[in-house]
């Protein structure tokens, strides 16, 4: 999928993998239509609700990455062409949104992983560096086939009836 594309959902998504210094765990809430994540941000704890491309609030911890921000061009419709550098981002970017935000985020995302990402995965997942890791409900030890049974196999006790 090319970053160039990304908006929404999938944008948010890439843009809280990007943040492996700062987010632990991916989440989606609200039927899977809005990410959730759990980090902590220079100190500042973070659990809940993470849109970067609708919010600026959420999108601060792009924009405070930033080595270098340049806005090169600003269409009448409001698109935007931006130069970023990011702390810990591998070359200086470029990219285009339909905002300064949605541009500022996509390049965020090139800086971590390249012009192109794959797909959108919708989830629980832990993240180690750039790599993520699907969390799901642990299964508790030793109980997959142990059901109880009356004819007094290993484990039963065979007490007698009252």
């Amino acid at each position: 999928m090319n970053v160039a594309d990304l908006s929404g959902l999938a944008l948010d998504y890439w843009v809280a993998r990007s943040l492996h210094d700062f987010v632990r765990e991916i989440h989606f809430t609200d039927s899977g239509t809005v990410v959730s994540i759990r980090g902590n941000d220079r100190g500042r704890p973070w659990d809940g609700r993470f849109t970067p491309s609708t919010s600026w609030e959420a999108a601060a911890v792009v924009l405070e990455r930033a080595q270098r921000l340049e806005v090169r061009e600003r269409m009448r419709d409001g698109a935007v062409h931006c130069v970023a550098d990011f702390a810990g981002g591998q070359r200086t970017v470029s990219a285009h949104g339909e905002s300064l935000r949605v541009a500022l985020l996509r390049a965020f995302v090139i800086s971590q992983f390249g012009e192109t990402v794959d797909e959108l995965v919708r989830q629980p997942q832990s993240l180690f560096g750039t790599h993520s890791t699907p969390v799901g409900e642990q299964p508790s030890v030793g109980i997959e086939n142990e059901l109880p049974k009356p004819d007094g196999e290993i484990g039963d006790i065979k007490s007698a009836p009252r």
